[in-house]
């Protein structure tokens, strides 16, 4: 918690010191509260063997919103989800902490293909990620993927993730 507070504190001097307090509505609410991200116009898809399988998603691509995630959600709709987007394919790993919902974790390549899907156990601080660098998360409730026939090697196609991987 005190990471939080100490990120959100500079955060917001840097941002007045830049002159930049538009950017203050790229803070998450206070602590303790669920971060509401606003949907993205566009649908993420998900090419699975049964077909595809079309989700709405909120877009978390900055170190606040990443930090936030999920957390203090306590339901979230089947087909909507939560997509993590890093600047540069990387190993990366998460923590449940603070998160009330059990997830689906859908680690996404910088080719857009699924490169795993592992499970966040709520308030569970046990680190999870794959043993390969990816370029973006989706978070979705339990078991989605699964109902949805998201695996290893299924793609995934958003103008963010077909942009990096040169599709589309």
């Amino acid at each position: 918690m005190l990471r939080f507070a100490r990120i959100f504190l500079i955060f917001i001097a840097a941002s007045l010191a830049m002159g930049a307090p538009q950017a203050l509505s790229e803070i998450p609410v206070a602590e303790g509260q669920p971060m509401m991200l606003p949907t993205s116009p566009d649908a993420l898809v998900a090419e699975a063997e049964a077909g595809e399988q079309s989700f709405t998603i909120e877009v978390a691509d900055t170190d606040l919103k990443r930090s936030a995630g999920l957390m203090f959600r306590t339901s979230m709709g089947d087909m909507h989800g939560m997509l993590f987007v890093f600047e540069q394919t990387r190993r990366v790993s998460f923590w449940m902490k603070n998160t009330p919902m059990p997830l689906d974790l859908v680690f996404i390549g910088d080719d857009g293909l699924v490169a795993a899907v592992l499970p966040g156990e709520p308030f569970s601080l046990a680190s999870i990620g794959p043993d390969v660098p990816v370029r973006f998360v989706l978070e979705l409730k339990r078991g989605t993927a699964q109902k949805t026939g998201i695996s290893d090697g299924v793609r995934i196609r958003h103008p963010l993730i077909d942009r990096v991987a040169g599709a589309g």
